[in-house]
């Protein structure tokens, strides 16, 4: 369904991005593990045109393309079939969490007023939210903003929702709630590429993890694979300082 080849991405001199190719199918949940600095969340951005790649093909929804060369159309139109959650859930201050998750129904995409309130208010009753339609950003705790994010991402009825490390930003007891929205939402059918560093999430729901360190793709595999038998030395050493550090592979 979505296939990127070879994407490079430098910012000034450091090329943050290697030549990375990754291959999505319906109902995938591939979750993206690395170190800070690999490319992951640059990855994700550069497919949602977040950030212009300078080399690199993407095939999505029979569009096909060079990252270098996409015209305005045709990155409007691949946006049009993702979703996009973000670390530092970027909700408007100035308006409710319902007018927040319509908003991008009604000026992007032109919705009549009346439907777009009744999908944002499905989106958010999905989410959990069903009592905070009319609650600012200020009023709700930091699960509850990132849960606004995942129903302002889901309106759309995406193809693909793209999740960039949703977690990182919250305190360590609202990461739970946020987790289980995204676990629903895989039980559904959805097709979710995650950056993350839940090793729980990873080992639990993924349907593939990837590996990724200094702007490659080390190794991927299924999630038993990965984490009883990674074959690469520096997955290894990875997933022995992020499980911890007397983590038998043997077991």
């Amino acid at each position: 369904m979505l296939e990127v080849k070879d994407i490079h991405k430098k910012f000034g001199d450091h090329e943050i991005l290697k030549g990375v190719s990754l291959n999505v199918e319906k109902g995938d949940i591939i979750v993206i593990l690395g170190p800070s600095g690999s490319g992951k969340t640059t990855l994700l951005r550069s497919i949602n045109f977040l950030e212009r790649a300078e080399k690199g093909t993407i095939d999505f929804k029979g569009i096909h393309t060079e990252f270098r060369s996409a015209g305005k159309k045709q990155i409007h139109e691949i946006r049009q079939h993702t979703g996009f959650v973000f670390q530092n859930y970027n909700l408007y201050a100035n308006k409710t969490a319902l007018e927040n998750v319509t908003e991008g129904l009604t000026v992007a995409r032109r919705v009549p007023k009346e439907e777009a309130i009744r999908r944002g208010k499905e989106a958010l009753d999905k989410v959990g939210l069903s009592d905070r339609y009319d609650f600012y950003p200020s009023q709700l705790s930091g699960g509850q903003q990132q849960r606004v994010g995942i129903a302002r991402a889901i309106v759309t009825n995406p193809d693909v929702i793209l999740f960039d490390e949703p977690t990182s930003a919250l305190d360590p007891e609202l990461v739970g709630e946020v987790l289980n929205v995204m676990k629903t939402l895989a039980k559904e059918g959805a097709t979710m590429i995650v950056v993350t560093h839940e090793m729980s999430f990873a080992q639990s729901v993924a349907s593939r993890v990837v590996f990724m360190d200094q702007g490659v793709v080390v190794e991927e595999g299924s999630p038993h694979q990965m984490f009883s038998a990674p074959k690469d030395p520096r997955t290894m050493q990875f997933l022995k300082r992020v499980l911890r550090e007397d983590f038998d592979y043997n077991i």
